[in-house]
């Protein structure tokens, strides 16, 4: 894996004064005063600390929060220790820095904890997850951490007073949710903000999942066929909710209608690799040849894959489908 700096070598006399202090304690074994052989190892992981403060270089990093991302940054998709964060960052309290690198800097950081409500809550999420770092991630400790992404969201601190507020509200999880993701339309969102704004760590899944399958809002996921968004975030595509009766369409037809379209609207051959930020297009729906209201059903034959775009032309009435192809209609 490249390495995105050159950390600092340990000058040779910084080890020979962690070797002496060292030494120095040895020569206590035979003293039988117990402090005096623990107040001997103060000053070693003092020594310690400061040894690993100076593997990366000052110019790179003035604070233990910078130490560790820039650490983390050096092996992305990587389980690390949280032994390794406190060598690295020198404090005891290098969990709360790896937290604030997470929440209020905008940094993907998942961490032991993260991945057990992944695999109970997300578990599509979970498996693509466990793919991509070869391992079994029910099995990862708390103080385990793995950097998603080596991109920072730098919106994310406007994103966390906008977070905070909307926790504070007197509505349910659902609504906080909601209105989280319209906040944010077409930015992603993490696990850790969605947990925090829930409350409670096993409600969000549910609750998301409740606002993609029963209200019809498009929330998508790498599994929804957002591959561009890094594993365990999601992203409220439009803010646009689909009709009722879209929102019951079985998923193994949904899956049928796409893979027999290639993932493309029939009407302009448009898919997600075309998606650009002043393009209108940004999403794919399914259509009913035959509409709902006239009792058309949800089935393979009936169902075509359309960009929203010509999705909205067609029930503005601009575009039919006659049979045979689609035609302009002239008003």
């Amino acid at each position: 894996m490249a390495k995105l700096v050159k950390l600092a070598a340990v000058p040779q006399t910084e080890v020979d004064k962690l070797k002496e202090l060292l030494d120095g304690f040895l020569d206590l074994q035979d003293t039988p005063e117990l402090r005096t052989k623990v107040r001997s190892l103060i000053p070693v992981i003092q020594r310690i600390r400061m040894l690993g403060c100076s593997l990366i270089p000052s110019h790179l990093a003035q604070s233990a929060r910078d130490r560790i991302i820039v650490y983390l940054r050096q092996y992305p998709m990587t389980l690390i220790d949280g032994d390794e964060l406190l060598i690295v960052s020198g404090i005891g309290e290098w969990a709360r820095r790896v937290r604030e690198l997470r929440v209020q800097f905008g940094w993907t950081i998942c961490s032991g904890v993260t991945f057990k409500d992944m695999v109970q809550q997300d578990p599509e999420n979970a498996a693509d997850m466990g793919q991509q770092l070869d391992t079994d991630i029910s099995k990862i400790k708390p103080d385990q951490y793995v950097l998603v992404s080596v991109d920072q969201d730098r919106d994310a601190a406007h994103r966390w007073n906008i977070l905070n507020t909307i926790r504070k509200k007197k509505v349910g999880v659902k609504e906080k949710i909601l209105e989280y993701f319209r906040e944010n339309v077409g930015k992603p969102i993490s696990i850790e903000e969605l947990k925090y704004l829930a409350g409670k760590a096993n409600e969000w899944p549910r609750r998301v999942r409740e606002l993609r399958t029963e209200s019809g809002w498009p929330i998508l996921t790498r599994m929804q066929g957002r591959d561009d968004l890094p594993v365990g975030t999601y992203v409220l595509d439009e803010d646009k909710q689909a009709p009722e009766h879209d929102r019951k369409i079985p998923d193994d037809v949904r899956i049928a209608v796409l893979e027999r379209d290639d993932f493309k609207c029939v009407v302009c051959g448009w898919d997600r690799s075309m998606l650009q930020p002043h393009d209108p297009r940004k999403s794919l729906e399914l259509h009913h040849l035959i509409e709902h209201k006239n009792k058309g059903q949800n089935t393979l034959e009936n169902l075509v894959t359309i960009c929203n775009v010509h999705h909205d032309h067609v029930h503005a009435g601009r575009l039919a489908w006659n049979g045979t192809t689609w035609v302009k209609v002239q008003r």
